[in-house]
């Protein structure tokens, strides 16, 4: 089943379904990788996720950003506690680069995430079409995403389902830090085809 918001008990699954997807981008922010997953955990926004689950498993997630809130939350404050003010401020610095506000009329997707066991079932294709659902009735115009050149099968994905390449930003100063070198923006359509419902998964 596919469905709105992260269910109580669930944090450290997604925590570690996200780490597992992204931690080389987010290992200099919030390494190393067992403190890292404690604080996705610890600050999640529940109604900001789109979650798969199999026999009440978190096995699939999608975060997103609307209306000043996304998934992977935490600010300043905590990241200065978690890690202390001397390691805190240079990950400050490096969490920035994450930031990506909607503009008026769009949700922006924070990331994708699915179980390695459960890959190639379909359960991308639903998290993705839950999401434009989900736009669709909070009356957004677009879904926005970004996805890194060195991830050449979710760009396949996305395109897949609809999404259109906008632009390219080359990151050359990002690859010895995070592992990429480029970024590619990528905007879906909302229409009326995009209709609200939880969806099976395989």
């Amino acid at each position: 089943m596919v469905r709105r918001g992260v269910p109580d008990g669930g944090e450290e699954q997604v925590a570690a379904l996200y780490w597992e997807a992204f931690g080389r981008k987010l290992a200099p922010a919030l390494g190393p990788p067992e403190k890292g997953r404690a604080f996705i955990a610890a600050h999640l926004d529940h109604g900001r996720g789109i979650v798969a689950l199999v026999d009440g498993r978190v096995v699939g997630v999608a975060g997103y950003r609307l209306g000043g809130r996304a998934l992977t939350g935490g600010g300043a404050r905590d990241v200065l506690s978690a890690y202390g003010v001397l390691r805190g401020l240079p990950r400050l610095a490096v969490l920035a680069l994450f930031e990506r506000a909607p503009a008026t009329g769009e949700l922006v997707m924070d990331g994708i995430a699915v179980d390695a066991a459960y890959r190639g079932r379909g359960i991308g294709g639903l998290l993705l079409a839950e999401t434009a659902a989900l736009a669709a009735d909070h009356g957004c115009r677009r879904v926005r995403l970004d996805v890194i050149d060195t991830n050449p099968r979710a760009r396949a994905l996305y395109e897949r389902h609809g999404f259109t390449h906008h632009r390219t930003e080359r990151t050359p100063y990002l690859r010895d830090l995070m592992g990429f070198g480029a970024v590619t923006t990528m905007h879906r359509r909302i229409t009326p085809a995009d209709t609200t419902g939880e969806r099976k998964a395989r």
